[in-house]
């Protein structure tokens, strides 16, 4: 890490405060989303999403729901209930928008005060309701009396149509919490659960005081500290800001302006993702398979940018136009990206459908990494199916036994 003076920030009217090399930075990122170093086990599952700042949450279980894996990827093998137990006990969490649908540290409630001003303003979500008033109020009323509840224990979520024919409270209700007087609290059977803010949310954090421009700097600083060395797209990205609302925010942010060696862009790191760097002496490096999802990888130009690995969910594609799989979760091992692998259960068997290895050097780290996700999800025997490679396939079944 060298510092500099002429660098591409400069470009922007900003001066870079440090040169990192392509390494550094992808050492900075990988520490700052806890996959180098060792992991904090005492902070646990509550600690890493109040680090990470937000866990997408997605409808997809091959070996176990997206925001179950994020957990496992940096702590191991904690047990599934415990995941969901850190999550939805108490009052600690909420699902809102952020990158996509994602669970939140309840401490971020009113950093999301923006968003929500936003869709009250816009007036409806896609879904308009024939009745607003009298179905928002009967919605109130029935989570005053009742709650929390589902939506179909508040009247039915959908028509009898396609999967987007919602009733007319599915509309309410999602309204509602779009807006903030509802909080989806948990999932039930993968169904939200609603609640009333005033219930569900800590009375020192309920509130919307906090002005839009307050609101888009602690979301940016946040992300900056999760990433640890970002672009103004990828720090826009993260929870899924526009380009002039980081713009308008990031010289009150405290990120620093640096260079990266390769990257075509300006970037800013986190002071203390910069100091880490500057004085870690190697670290731990998780071996672990990643969740499409996992907000490591979820930016695929950022992920491209930093691996050179370029990745894709294909579970929306045809079968017979897919690549490597309806889920391949990618392989991380030694701070790289080394493979990935689409996997499913067959009772006790975890099954590894199609295998793609970056080379010889990946066998050892991929058998250990099927080994440690088949143990955790219950299963005895891994099997390979396909493998994109004969020579490599034999490897890795001779790694497995």
């Amino acid at each position: 890490m060298t510092t500099g003076t002429t660098t591409a920030a400069a470009s922007k009217g900003r001066t870079a405060e440090a040169r990192l090399s392509a390494e550094e930075a992808r050492r900075m990122a990988l520490r700052a989303q806890g996959l180098l170093g060792a992991p904090d086990r005492r902070a646990g599952v509550r600690g890493v999403l109040r680090h990470l700042g937000a866990v997408q949450l997605d409808t997809i279980s091959v070996l176990a729901r997206s925001h179950e894996l994020v957990p496992y990827a940096r702590l191991g093998a904690v047990g599934r209930t415990a995941v969901e137990s850190a999550y939805w006990t108490g009052d600690h969490a909420f699902e809102y928008w952020s990158h996509a649908a994602c669970i939140l540290p309840v401490e971020e409630w009113p950093h999301f005060a923006f968003r929500r001003r936003a869709m009250k303003a816009r007036g409806h979500r896609w879904h308009v309701m024939q009745d607003s008033e009298r179905s928002c109020a009967a919605v109130r009323d029935r989570l005053r009396a009742d709650g929390p509840l589902t939506a179909t224990e508040l009247g039915g979520a959908k028509n009898g149509g396609e999967w987007y024919d919602w009733s007319e409270t599915k509309i309410a209700v999602e309204w509602l919490l779009d807006t903030g007087e509802v909080v989806c609290t948990r999932r039930r059977g993968w169904k939200r659960v609603y609640d009333l803010a005033e219930r569900a949310v800590p009375d020192a954090l309920l509130h919307d005081d906090i002005d839009d421009a307050e609101c888009t700097r602690r979301l940016v600083t946040q992300a900056g500290a999760a990433m640890g060395v970002a672009t103004r797209a990828d720090l826009a990205d993260y929870h899924r800001l526009k380009g002039e609302q980081v713009d308008a925010v990031i010289a009150d942010t405290g990120l620093v302006p640096v260079e990266v060696a390769g990257w075509s862009k300006p970037a800013w790191a986190d002071p203390a993702a910069l100091a880490a760097e500057s004085s870690a002496k190697g670290g731990r490096h998780r071996t672990t398979l990643l969740s499409p999802f996992d907000s490591l990888i979820w930016d695929r130009p950022r992920t491209e940018r930093i691996f050179g690995f370029t990745h894709r969910l294909e579970a929306y594609v045809p079968k017979p136009k897919r690549v490597h799989g309806y889920f391949a979760m990618p392989l991380l091992a030694g701070g790289r990206l080394l493979g990935r692998v689409d996997p499913a259960r067959e009772g006790t068997t975890l099954v590894a459908r199609q295998v793609s290895l970056d080379g010889p050097k990946a066998v050892a780290p991929m058998a250990r990494a099927l080994r440690e996700a088949a143990e955790w999800v219950g299963c005895d025997t891994v099997r390979i199916d396909r493998c994109d490679d004969a020579k490599l396939a034999a490897a890795l079944v001779t790694a497995l036994d």
